[in-house]
């Protein structure tokens, strides 16, 4: 069965957990800017984690389903309905055929990842269902959403049923992710960064600078990466630098010294040096930076960088568990 875009909103596209493998090839990993959001929405309906879902940037968005399908999504403080019934971020809801769910502009964040029992399923092409925006393929015939398509759907799983069965009445599950994981979006958030390669390439003065002052997200960023505007970085001496891999998360200073934090669609490679990188954890409130946000850094080591991963990973083995009676 299909969902119908009625309106697809300003940047709408199908996306999973990305594309890996492929950059030696000069693919860019892509997928949900917030992984870790998709992994959890996938969750509360009863789908593998790896399901393509929908990722909304800004709202405007409206589906309608033409059977009975189980939905939750997770990401900034949007205005997100059911009719014109509320449904909070990290819930499942059920929506039978013909109800339609409707993303309104957000508060807070700019990014929400729909995930819908059965996932979307569009072709797995090189090994993902995300959508390259800039090489147009994957996805929804490699492009953004538009209104009146219509996005093929998978089958539900035996657990997915279930629970389809157990919300008939309720429609709403009670049951919910911890709030920063379902609602990451912060006012002035402060990203903790580990060194870069190329951190002793600058001063002392810089790294201070870098560390304490704040930096303002330019209009002028995009799934690729976000620019910031704030304090000159300045190197201790101009060379040029071999081109090398780069990754989400690593923070480039180009010659205008005014840094640009990559995103899931950035290059595979790269020549500016890398003065830090963001740590996986925080990626999530990276995924919801928009223009004239304010953002800070905070050195961590790598050590503790490792143990937040670790443990949010073993947090979401205990979701994981702790969701198994509602499908059973």
């Amino acid at each position: 069965m299909n969902a119908i875009v009625f309106r697809a909103g300003f940047l709408t596209s199908v996306q999973d957990l990305g594309r890996t493998g492929q950059r030696q090839f000069g693919v860019s990993i892509g997928g949900a800017l917030d992984t870790h959001a998709l992994r959890v929405a996938n969750l509360l309906v009863g789908n593998d984690e790896s399901a393509a879902g929908i990722e909304i940037t800004f709202g405007g968005a409206q589906l309608r389903f033409a059977d009975d399908r189980l939905v939750a999504w997770c990401g900034g403080e949007f205005d997100v309905r059911v009719g014109s019934e509320s449904l909070p971020a990290g819930h499942a809801a059920l929506f039978c055929a013909g109800d339609e769910i409707t993303i309104h502009r957000p508060k807070i964040g700019c990014r929400a990842w729909i995930a819908i029992s059965g996932g979307v399923d569009v072709p797995v092409v090189l090994g993902s269902r995300s959508t390259d925006l800039r090489a147009n393929f994957g996805g929804f015939d490699g492009r953004i959403l538009s209104d009146g398509d219509e996005l093929p759907l998978g089958k539900h799983s035996q657990s997915t049923r279930i629970l389809i069965d157990k919300l008939r009445k309720e429609k709403i599950a009670p049951w919910s992710p911890p709030h920063d994981w379902s609602s990451p979006a912060q006012r002035d958030p402060v990203l903790r960064i580990v060194r870069g390669t190329d951190w002793n390439l600058f001063n002392l003065s810089t790294h201070h600078a870098f560390t304490t002052e704040p930096f303002t997200v330019s209009p002028d960023s995009n799934r690729m990466g976000a620019r910031l505007d704030g304090p000159k970085l300045e190197r201790n001496e101009d060379i040029d630098l071999v081109s090398e891999a780069v990754a989400p998360g690593a923070i480039q200073v180009p010659p205008s010294g005014q840094p640009i934090l990559l995103l899931g669609d950035c290059q595979t490679i790269g020549g500016y040096p890398k003065i830090a990188h963001v740590i996986t954890v925080d990626f999530p409130v990276v995924a919801q930076l928009r223009a004239d946000d304010r953002v800070r850094f905070r050195e961590v080591s790598l050590a503790e960088a490792h143990q937040l991963l670790i443990d949010r990973e073993r947090n979401l083995e205990q979701f994981r568990c702790g969701l198994r009676p509602h499908f059973s």
